[in-house]
């Protein structure tokens, strides 16, 4: 059974950092992508930043700059650094493994950017 867990999420002030986090338990095979995606009420899942298998990563414009996708392979850890955070980077952050065959979330953590 494959668990995605989110952490780091909490309420932090414009201009601050976060480093969210996504643990992996469970084997799983033929990865294609990993990523992160936020959501906010009344409003679609969007693509934050994302690793596609063999390539570099890509990152939507609104976050270009300030937010960086990593992984750690030994702790099966994929990690969002976010730096200079702005209100409107206020949502739930979602991590995803893509697979051929399946797609896994995890259950989301809450990033409030807030003075």
């Amino acid at each position: 059974q494959v668990q995605l867990v989110e952490s780091g999420g909490g309420l932090v002030q414009p201009g601050g950092s976060l480093r969210l986090s996504c643990a992996a338990s469970g084997s799983i095979f033929n990865i294609n992508g990993m990523g992160w995606y936020r959501q906010v009420p009344g409003k679609q899942r969007e693509l934050v930043a994302v690793i596609i298998s063999g390539a570099s990563a890509n990152y939507a414009d609104s976050v270009k700059g300030r937010f960086t996708i990593s992984r750690d392979n030994a702790k099966n850890t994929m990690y969002l650094q976010m730096n200079s955070l702005k209100p409107e980077d206020t949502a739930v952050y979602y991590c995803n493994i893509g697979t051929p065959s399946y797609i896994y979330w995890g259950q989301g953590t809450q990033v409030t950017v807030s003075s």
